[in-house]
């Protein structure tokens, strides 16, 4: 069974795959060695790390060795936030992010750099052509901004979702994100509209995993949470306990 195969079997509504977003391979083999079924990745983390901002700032080519490192230092299925797909054709985005190994990435419906919701239908087309491209080859998440960018009120907002959703799969993805929502009664009226499998962020932890598997989620993301949080008290703990010159690794 290919790697595909298996992250795309791991999608089950109501018994959510739990994704820790990795930014290196150092903690994407902390993350299998925890016991979890696959590795996501963060752009937002990733790019911190390569020293760049989110949004498509980091060169393509800097994003996919990342991905490879990555990819290589773990034995379970590798999934990657790969933004808008860099500006890339997505001929030319299934065969290099292919040679990376991973298998699986997420793909947004706003522009990384304006924050402009796409049409929907252009988004529909760039997510089928990939999908053409690719084959069965890569487990397609198709993240949906609505909630992100505010678009209206909540219930446009799930209007919005729902609408998109509904193309995207009929486009060929395996998987929708509507990032930014947390409202336990939206997530549950979106995973019943939706014909596939929802993946929503886990965020600050308002909500357990185990409300988001009642609702039929299927994904469970963090996005950037857990490198914030590190590098954060590495940045406000240790780093002022070291200048203070008192030791950093005391209880």
């Amino acid at each position: 069974m290919s790697s595909a195969t298996i992250l795309r079997a791991l999608h089950v509504p109501g018994t959510p795959l739990v994704v820790p977003n990795a930014w290196d391979a150092a903690s994407a083999r902390l993350i299998e060695a925890a016991g979890f079924a696959a590795v996501a990745t963060s752009s937002n983390a990733t790019s911190a790390v390569l020293g760049y901002d989110d949004g498509e700032a980091a060169p393509v080519q800097d994003v996919l060795d990342a991905a490879a490192r990555i990819a290589r230092a773990v034995s379970v299925p590798v999934t990657v936030d790969f933004e808008r797909g860099y500006r890339l054709a997505p001929a030319e985005l299934v065969e290099r992010f292919a040679a990376t190994g991973a298998v699986g990435l997420n793909l947004e419906d706003s522009d990384p750099a304006t924050g402009v919701m796409i049409d929907p239908a252009v988004q529909a087309d760039f997510l089928a052509a990939v999908r053409a491209a690719a084959g069965d080859t890569l487990v397609i998440n198709a993240r949906i901004d609505a909630f992100l960018r505010q678009a209206g009120s909540a219930e446009d907002q799930l209007s919005t979702a729902i609408d998109r959703a509904n193309r995207y799969f009929a486009a060929g993805a395996d998987c929708v994100y509507p990032i930014g929502v947390g409202d336990l009664d939206l997530i549950g009226r979106l995973v019943k509209e939706a014909p596939g499998p929802v993946n929503v962020a886990y965020g600050q932890g308002a909500n357990t995993i185990a409300a988001y598997a009642a609702r039929g989620v299927a994904r469970v993301s963090f996005g950037p949470m857990f490198q914030r949080h590190l590098y954060g008290t590495f940045a406000t703990s240790v780093l002022p306990t070291l200048q203070a010159d008192r030791n950093p690794f005391a209880g």
